[in-house]
Formats: C-alpha cells, structure tokens, sequence
C-alpha cells in the first residue's frame, strides 16, 4: 500500500512540473488592430513613441498598467501600446530575409510566393513545424515556423 501511495505522489509531482513548465513557456500575444499603432517608451500618450506598428504585426505582452501592454517584438524592442488598439487575432511576421510559401506543408510543396523580412503574414492553421499564412496580397501558403515569429 504504501508503495502505490508513493508511486502516485510521484506521478502527481510529475503532472503537476510538467503542467507548470508549460504554462511558464506559454507566451501571451496579441496583433495590432488597426491601421497603425504607435509603440512608446511609457505608458501614456505623451511618451515618445519609438515605432509606428502596421496592422497584424505580432507582439508578445510582457506586462500590463492600467489600459497599456508593455510588449516586445521579434527583434526584442519592448514598448507600451494601447491595449484597445490590439487584437487577439494571430499573426506572424517573417524573421528570415526571404521565406517560401508552399503549396503543402513540406519542403517539396510547390513553391506559390515569397515573402521577406519584417512582412506580417495572417495564420490561418498550425501543422508540425509548418503554418498556413495568408499574405498582404491575398495568397495563401505554408511557411516553416523556424522562419517566421508570433503565433
């Protein structure tokens, strides 16, 4: 009896590192909602803004006052935006100088565009290693998630 007790503390133990080492990789994200977002360097319309977002760009949050999210992008800037101006809709943006949209999500899909760096790309599905994007242009294809950053 006590070896069963002590094999299910063990198991519990081992369910509940797993659950947390998870949750601690989980990152929160949020895309920008509109035409164009301001990112400050403070919470507040009077802060400096530092860069001009465009909509969909992908920002992981690493705070939150008030109606502001300090967030950082795949070139780890880190700034403040406003809260209402974001979206939970996904998105990725290209971190590669030029990646390949596939046909089918394998390096032998037949080529059907390119996109290049700093481009924000819409996720449209998850399959392994791969996500279906929908380009600016309205072209749909796979891309390797090794060459794009968001979610």
């Amino acid at each position: 009896m006590t070896h069963r007790r002590f094999s299910a503390f063990l198991l519990a133990a081992a369910l509940f590192l797993l659950g947390a080492v998870s949750t601690a990789h989980a990152r929160d994200m949020v895309s920008v909602a509109r035409g164009e977002v301001n990112m400050r360097s403070a919470p507040g319309t009077r802060s400096e803004v530092q860069w001009a977002l465009s909509r969909g760009y992908p920002l992981q949050v690493l705070s939150r006052r008030g109606g502001w999210l300090q967030v950082r992008d795949f070139e780890n800037d880190r700034g403040w935006v406003l809260r209402s101006l974001t979206a939970r809709t996904p998105h990725h943006v290209v971190k590669a100088p030029v990646a390949n949209l596939r046909a089918t999500p394998s390096t032998r899909g037949r080529l059907v565009g390119k996109a290049t760096r700093g481009e924000v790309l819409r996720t449209i599905e998850r399959k392994g290693a791969w996500v279906k994007v929908r380009h600016a242009n309205g072209r749909t294809g796979w891309v390797a998630s090794r060459l794009v950053w968001g979610w």
